[in-house]
């Protein structure tokens, strides 16, 4: 290797050769109160999920959902303001005007809401995994068809 590549190991040859090894300038930034505070990191996926804190709530009586993200504008709630936070007292349904005990959870904004309760219908059909339903379908045309060919030995 060159001389040039290679940085010197000894500060006496550093000296001698004239160069000025690289210093880096490190400026402290002064915190003024006038700069707003950084927010905490937004939390994951999971940590949604476990904290009721973010969890939406839907009124069962005429759909409208209450976001803590969102707050209510007309009810003058800031966003933020999880559920839990409201006074049960003074909230009404913006829409109905229900009270809170007509709210249900329906979990972050993440999860899709009633996908859960939608897996017991149809037969339990929905809580099949696709190759499983490929052999119900392919398999009852196959069935299907058999009977189909059947049908020509009754003569």
């Amino acid at each position: 290797m060159s001389d040039e590549t290679q940085p010197p190991q000894d500060p006496a040859i550093e000296a001698d050769s004239g160069l000025e090894p690289p210093t880096a300038k490190i400026e402290i930034a002064e915190e003024t109160s006038d700069e707003p505070k950084a927010r905490a990191p937004e939390k994951t996926l999971a940590e949604q999920a476990t904290d009721p804190l973010t969890h939406r709530f839907e009124c069962r009586s005429c759909g409208f959902v209450y976001d803590p993200e969102e707050g209510v504008k007309k009810l003058q709630i800031e966003s933020g303001t999880a559920f839990q936070q409201l006074d049960a007292m003074v909230f009404r349904c913006p829409v109905c005007r229900s009270r809170v005990g007509a709210f249900r959870d329906i979990g972050p904004r993440s999860k899709a809401s009633g996908f859960e309760e939608n897996l017991d219908f149809g037969f339990g059909v929905n809580r099949l995994t696709p190759g499983q339903k490929n052999v119900l379908i392919f398999g009852g045309l196959a069935l299907g068809f058999g009977f189909f060919l059947s049908l020509y030995s009754l003569r």
